[in-house]
């Protein structure tokens, strides 16, 4: 994740799905990650993302980890976060430029989200670019899916990803 781990921190939260964690460094979120039915779980992930268990620190990230505490609650958040992207393309942050504009409640397909990025033959890439989000749910992927209207993938699982989009549509 980063030669300079020091700088990392990260914070834990309990959410309806599971525990949730989210890393930053000093210049934003570097990485969400998705419910996992542990806490144990989520640190042996976390700590494999380079973080120790000194770079704990609630303080810096409480007002995220509140966010999606509350968004999992059904509740309308916004996570206008500054973000630490580095080492990813262009591309790829373009592609989250234009989900991340993805109204709540609403979907988009691949296709779609190929044209706005001026790829309009990239559907299948746009696919993979979403595969790489760091921070899932900061950068709503789960809002995309098929031209035939499947789910498509996501990294925290179709349940996750259908939980999520009913949870949107109900708010």
């Amino acid at each position: 994740m980063s030669n300079n781990n020091k700088s990392l921190t990260f914070a834990v939260c309990e959410t309806c799905l599971g525990w949730m964690g989210v890393i930053g460094s000093p210049a934003g979120l570097k990485a969400v990650i998705l419910p996992l039915k542990s806490k144990k779980d989520l640190l042996e992930q976390i700590a494999a993302m380079g973080c120790k268990p000194e770079n704990y620190n609630s303080d810096y990230l409480t007002d995220l980890t509140d966010r999606l505490r509350r968004y999992f609650n059904g509740e309308t958040e916004d996570f206008p976060l500054k973000l630490d992207l580095a080492g990813t393309t262009r591309f790829q942050q373009s592609v989250w430029q234009v989900v991340r504009k993805i109204p709540r409640g609403e979907t988009r397909n691949y296709g779609w989200v190929a044209q706005q990025v001026g790829s309009p033959r990239a559907a299948r890439a746009v696919g993979q670019a979403l595969a790489r989000n760091p921070v899932p749910i900061v950068i709503p992927c789960h809002r995309v899916i098929s031209g035939d209207g499947k789910l498509g993938g996501f990294g925290g699982g179709l349940e996750v990803k259908k939980f999520l989009l009913d949870l949107e549509q109900r708010a």
